[in-house]
């Protein structure tokens, strides 16, 4: 059965990107068949799966925007055993575009309902923000997965950031479940990192992911190199603990 796992998280510079580039490429090393929406006008993620945002057409603006336009017809071949449907700089203007709109929170669900080629994870990246483009993504999501940086600041924003998840869940996606909270940017030596781990363990409990993802420039050169950390490094800590989430996910009921 398909699962749509979108990655968000209000606050920036936590590790999306990496997060969906990552498990992609781990779930794939698993043997699964893995697609990746971006969802962020910056296009990190695009970038990161070498394409250039500026330029690539068509893109997630038109399948958000375009009613004859299927997933298919966007999805592009990455050469990396992962289909990507890009964003490009037209998403930013999409916000706006989306307000006048029918079913405005419910277009990238109604096509994905739409008969087409399965997969077995369908992974959703994200802005930094609750805006219609992201509420598109919850509304279309089986799952969450939050990365949290492990500093006492991020973690105080997860609480407001699942207040506004649960009430798009109540309006619009009754379905939607928090697959799990993931520790991000880790100094495993230091104090406040444990001290963050420790209390997100305390709010989330069997919801926290065993894995980690440890602080690493690894992770910050590999996107520039057009690679997943599990392709660039892979013998890299944050490799390894990529590979123990996509192990996580794939197991997770």
């Amino acid at each position: 059965m398909e699962r749509i796992i979108i990655v968000a998280n209000q606050k920036g510079g936590v590790g999306k990107t990496s997060t969906v580039v990552n498990l992609a490429a781990g779930l794939v090393q698993l043997g699964h068949r893995v697609a990746v929406i971006d969802l962020d006008s910056q296009g990190a993620l695009t970038i990161s799966l070498g394409f250039d945002p500026y330029t690539v057409r068509p893109s997630t603006y038109n399948l958000l925007l375009d009613e004859n336009i299927a997933f298919a017809d966007v999805l592009k071949d990455t050469g990396k055993n992962i289909a990507l449907a890009p964003a490009n700089a037209e998403l930013i203007a999409a916000e706006y575009k989306l307000y006048s709109q029918s079913e405005r929170t419910e277009r990238l669900r109604n096509i994905l309902q739409l008969p087409r080629e399965p997969f077995d994870f369908i992974l959703i990246d994200t802005a930094p923000n609750l805006g219609l483009v992201t509420v598109n993504g919850l509304a279309a999501a089986h799952e969450l997965l939050i990365p949290v940086a492990a500093n006492y600041l991020s973690m105080r924003g997860v609480r407001s950031l699942l207040d506004s998840v649960w009430l798009i869940r109540e309006k619009l996606n009754p379905q939607l479940k928090l697959l799990g909270v993931l520790p991000t940017l880790v100094h495993p030596k230091a104090a406040h990192a444990k001290s963050a781990i420790y209390e997100m363990k305390t709010v989330f409990k069997q919801k926290v992911f065993h894995a980690f993802i440890p602080y690493d420039d690894v992770a910050a050169t590999a996107p520039a190199m057009r690679k997943s950390v599990l392709e660039y490094a892979p013998n890299s800590a944050v490799a390894t603990a990529y590979l123990y989430l996509a192990k996580e996910v794939s197991y997770a009921k």
